[in-house]
């Protein structure tokens, strides 16, 4: 965890001086929207193409047999056929797709049956959807169309569709590129109805962007999907039953249809999916929200992007999005816009409406009620590969990759001065800077003293200029065994009497701490709302690395496990398969750990507890009994930029919790 190290080692010093000097739930479900009318004959033909790129989701769990099983349930009618291309994957979890090849099949009136033995092709590669789709055009004609892609996705810089064996991806320049070879640019009618992802982290406005040529609606999640995904029997049921629905009844049928199928898993509670329609409106909206954005992004002002990261922060983000799970990069672009409102008065209320009105139907979990329906890339880490990536995209705004160039290498590309000029927009960036200029001068926070209040809590004093430049702060609790020659990092939390207005900011540490099932875990913050926190805790879940998901509710102040999942993969696609806690699991806690006496310079991982989960697993605050605790202010600017303060020690003894710094 060298992450960790590079966060905490000046403070390590100052805290072995400092330890000589001080003696060494779920909740209801809701959608939005109304049922939509016919907007076809039911004589009218259908055909859809599903793209299945197994992956580790039908080696490990078996996933796509389970939806291909849903979808050979289904009693389809003469004119509603779904053409399958299938691979991507080690190993097929059914007796009928072959492993090693791709598996070309249509389910038809006469049920499911192999169309041809093809050799094998990457599924992550431009080349085979294109044949795939040559192949729909020139085999099975069809008044209407719908093209659906199954697997991983990681949102707009990176994709979807991992192919298992070749690592590769279809990017989304990959699949526009793909959709203009087959059907040309900008052709007169869109080939298809609707374009949908049965994929993790993809309902954002870059991929709407990419296909809105060739698509009427899109439909698409902006969280990570859970394992279930889309019902198959519910969603063709539907169309098979009543072929005269449009695109957006078609929409509407999945995301219902999906969200009951999460319901019956008991996963719902994060669920979301959108059905969206054509965007030149929204894309109107967010490129003049991005210049009005970018034109006080020109001064280079701290001020101005600590606030848009306060936003930011502020506004639901999906995918986890810390050191732990990884960063994705997605924030709810509808969110973004209302909580920038004094920021870009000119243009983010319309981007909001914007981003409503393209959304025609949605559905969400209780802990995601607050999005939009419709993401887009921001980078919270500030990761110059991922800024790259996303900087690629053609369907990216080159107003809005140019305002994040600005605030993660602080100078102005020569694109952005052309925006501000109003000269053409060529949709391209040039070549990424090799280093970044730090404009938020987060040296100053290094090591920033820390006080004790004649209550006793820790405290640290910010002038309003520093404010400015800081888009949160949290705080850091440490465990300090002396006598174990520990020191062992137990996480970071926003518990802070934070007073910004006077630039105050107190501890609020009651010798309490998350604890699953008794034991103390290692816990990050993801998001913090007005009523509820999301958090994740690092665990082996029977053996296996994942992350914890919880969510603590403001109304009721208790915590509900939502599930475990496994944090990004190095390529930056999201799991999907969440896994419910169940009683008897085995659970051993992972915290972050380095001696007391300087003998190692890294926090690593360690293994700390290991246990049986009771018959009610829960989390929730505890005493963490007697001992002494390191607590440290950790002030964070955007773009990752981050840095810590002295430490306070916080020394327990029959409950009563003695404060003091160096």
């Amino acid at each position: 965890m060298k992450h960790l190290c590079r966060m905490l080692r000046p403070f390590l010093a100052v805290l072995f001086l400092v330890l000589v000097l001080a003696g060494c739930g779920g909740g209801k479900v809701t959608k939005a929207g109304s049922s939509f009318p016919d907007a076809y004959d039911k004589d009218d033909t259908w055909l859809v193409s599903w793209y299945i790129c197994g992956s580790d989701l039908e080696s490990e769990i078996g996933a796509a047999s389970t939806d291909i099983g849903e979808l050979a349930d289904v009693d389809l009618p003469p004119n509603v056929r779904v053409l399958i291309l299938a691979g991507g994957t080690e190993s097929w979890q059914n007796d009928e797709f072959k492993d090693g090849a791709l598996n070309l099949y249509l389910c038809d009136e006469d049920g499911l049956h192999r169309l041809e033995d093809l050799n094998d092709a990457d599924l992550g590669g431009r080349g085979t959807l294109e044949d795939f789709l040559r192949y729909g055009e020139e085999h099975f004609p069809a008044d209407h169309r719908v093209l659906v892609f199954w697997d991983h996705g990681g949102g707009s810089a990176v994709g979807v569709c991992a192919d298992e064996r070749t690592g590769n991806m279809l990017r989304l320049n990959d699949i526009q590129t793909a959709l203009t070879n087959v059907y040309g640019s900008a052709p007169d009618a869109p080939p298809f109805e609707m374009i949908g992802f049965d994929a993790c982290l993809m309902a954002s406005y870059e991929t709407a962007a990419a296909i809105e040529d060739y698509a009427r609606y899109m439909v698409a999640s902006e969280e990570v999907e859970p394992h279930t995904g889309w019902s198959y029997d519910g969603w063709v049921g539907a169309l098979a039953k009543n072929p005269a629905m449009g695109g957006a009844g078609l929409g509407e049928a999945i995301c219902d249809s999906f969200l009951a199928a999460c319901e019956e898993e008991d996963v719902a509670e994060q669920a979301t999916l959108s059905d969206i329609k054509k965007l030149p409106a929204l894309t109107a909206a967010y490129d003049a929200y991005s210049r009005e954005a970018l034109a006080q992004a020109a001064h280079l002002s701290p001020a101005f992007f600590s606030a848009l990261d306060r936003a930011a922060q502020s506004a639901e983000n999906y995918g986890g999005n810390t050191r732990e799970q990884g960063y994705a990069n997605m924030v709810d672009l509808a969110g973004l816009a209302r909580e920038t409102q004094q920021q870009m008065p000119q243009n983010a209320a319309a981007l909001a409406q914007a981003v409503d009105d393209a959304v025609v139907y949605k559905v969400h979990g209780n802990y995601r009620r607050r999005g939009g329906g419709i993401s887009s890339y921001y980078s919270y880490d500030g990761d110059e590969d991922g800024f790259a990536l996303y900087a690629e995209q053609d369907a990216a705004l080159l107003s809005q990759k140019c305002l994040l160039y600005c605030m993660i290498y602080g100078e102005m590309p020569e694109e952005a001065r052309d925006i501000l000029a109003a000269s053409p927009d060529t949709g391209r960036i040039g070549v990424l800077p090799t280093t970044r200029r730090n404009i938020f001068g987060m040296e100053a926070f290094e090591d920033r003293a820390v006080d004790v209040d004649r209550n006793g809590n820790a405290v640290v004093r910010l002038s309003a200029a520093e404010m400015d430049i800081l888009s949160s702060i949290h705080c850091n609790l440490l465990y300090i065994g002396a006598e174990e020659n520990i020191i062992l990092y137990l996480g970071s939390d926003v518990n802070i009497d934070a007073d910004w207005d006077r630039g105050i900011f107190k501890d609020n540490f009651d010798g309490t701490w998350p604890m699953l099932d008794g034991h103390p875990v290692y816990i990050e913050i993801v998001e913090e709302g007005d009523d509820y926190n999301l958090y994740s805790i690092p665990i082996k879940l029977n053996g296996r690395e994942c992350n914890l998901q919880v969510a603590y509710s403001y109304a009721d102040e208790r915590y509900r496990i939502l599930g475990a999942r496994r944090g990004l993969e190095a390529n930056g696609m999201s799991d999907r398969n969440l896994i419910r806690l169940r009683p008897g699991d085995m659970v051993t806690t992972i915290h972050y750990a380095m001696s007391t006496s300087g003998d190692d310079e890294d926090f690593t991982p360690v293994e700390v507890d290991t246990f049986r989960l009771g018959a009610h697993p829960e989390v929730r605050d505890e005493e963490v009994g007697d001992g002494k605790y390191g607590y440290l202010f950790e002030f964070i600017a955007p773009a990752g930029e981050s840095a810590l303060s002295d430490v306070a020690v916080f020394e327990i003894e029959n409950g009563d919790i003695t404060t003091s710094v160096e």
